[in-house]
């Protein structure tokens, strides 16, 4: 009886899951939404099978890569990044996965880049974010979208780049200086 229910527990949860993911053509449409225009059609897609995980939707044809949105997450986020950056993310999403989260992640990450375990190209890289309330499939539109913009500058300090360390709306400000995540935010002004 026990095990009947757990059976049924699973199959359902896994239904669930099935049902809220969406297509593979949906799914690249959102993704591919934080990269500029031009780079669009030739990015690497990484989405969700319908159990949930995480999966290659297209291959890539350029230099980034983009995140689909979570499905089991209830607001929208989207990203696309350089290809030189997937190990640095990848381990990111494996320890969140783990439920390392916040600087303790970053810490193993910077680690593990300093022990020369983790690749982290040294030159500026490029990651795009695409955040919303949700996302209409129908006309491939986000909901209160709000698209920022991050650049990883290993190891740059203020001394380095010219920028100060303090979050702003209107200027780009350097997060993280002197670490192996070191980058560069630039933040839009919210409407």
């Amino acid at each position: 009886m026990k095990t009947t229910m757990l059976i049924a527990s699973v199959l359902l949860a896994s239904t669930a899951v099935a049902a809220d993911v969406p297509s593979v053509e949906v799914q690249i449409a959102a993704a591919v939404l934080a990269a500029p225009a031009e780079l669009r059609g030739g990015a690497a897609v990484l989405g969700y099978n319908p159990q949930g995980g995480l999966v290659t939707l297209r291959e890539g044809k350029n230099e980034l890569i983009c995140l689909a949105n979570d499905p089991s997450k209830s607001s929208f986020s989207v990203a696309c990044y350089h290809r030189d950056l997937e190990a640095y993310m990848a381990r990111g999403r494996e320890l969140a996965a783990q439920k390392v989260t916040g600087q303790k992640r970053n810490d193993i990450r910077w680690k593990e880049v300093a022990e020369g375990k983790l690749s982290l190209p040294r030159e500026p890289r490029t990651l795009y974010v695409l955040t919303g309330t949700g996302f209409d499939a129908s006309s491939g539109k986000v909901t209160d979208p709000y698209l920022r913009w991050v650049i990883y500058v290993p190891f740059a300090t203020p001394e380095s780049t010219g920028l100060s360390t303090k979050p702003s709306d209107n200027a780009p400000w350097l997060m993280y200086p002197g670490t192996a995540g070191a980058h560069i935010m630039i933040n839009p002004p919210k409407k």
